[in-house]
């Protein structure tokens, strides 16, 4: 559990117990929050050891919104980059799969440099894969062919069992690929579905 979520649940509870009978229902409910977030760290730690699934990560904390005006791929002094708390989020990443001594079959990034720099961080160099990013730059949209392409690696690495892929990405396209997302520095663990679009069958929270 993160220690700053760990310190905010049990703030609430502490500030519900004093009011009787509600503060006994809010110290269960903080309990019960406490729990669900463990969960959800050790589902998607049996998942990736399981396989055939991808940590579709977006990008670690770079405070802002879109990038300046004028930015350019392959630049990073024109983007919005990683800030200190997010080069650190990015470094805890890497430490958690190093801890449960999880390798990522592959590891692929958006050609965004917050993207890059999140992977590298936690993994090293990245394979950097245009369908991770946006075809257009402005505005932030993922494309038909890029997602054709995403749904068929996807597809494919599923299908390897025992193995598990790492993606560095957008919120943009966790939406797009998934039709869920993340906060920064957080996963959704996906597989592909032979009749429906993708499944999210996890998060991993681990980077707060």
């Amino acid at each position: 559990m993160p220690s700053s979520r760990r310190t905010e649940a049990l703030v609430t509870r502490r500030a519900l117990l004093g009011t009787g009978a509600a503060g006994a229902l809010g110290g269960g409910l903080a309990l019960m929050a406490l729990q669900a977030w463990a969960a959800q760290d050790a589902d998607a730690e049996t998942l990736l050891r399981h396989g055939g699934v991808v940590a579709v990560f977006r990008h670690a904390l770079a405070p802002g919104t879109f990038d300046p005006p004028g930015f350019r791929l392959g630049d990073c002094s024109t983007q919005r980059n990683l800030n200190d708390e997010g080069r650190a989020q990015a470094r805890r990443i890497g430490e958690w799969f190093q801890q449960r001594q999880l390798q990522p079959h592959k590891v692929l990034s958006s050609p965004w440099c917050r993207c890059i720099d999140s992977a590298s961080l936690a993994f090293g160099a990245p394979q950097v894969w245009a369908a991770l990013g946006s075809p257009l730059g402005y505005p932030e949209t993922t494309g038909a062919a890029h997602l054709r392409e995403l749904r068929q690696a996807l597809a494919a690495a599923s299908a390897r069992s025992g193995q598990f892929e790492v993606w560095f990405t957008h919120m943009f396209v966790q939406s797009d690929l998934a039709s869920d997302s993340t906060r920064s520095g957080e996963a959704l663990i996906v597989r592909a579905h032979r009749n429906a679009g993708p499944q999210v069958l996890a998060k991993l929270s681990i980077a707060v």
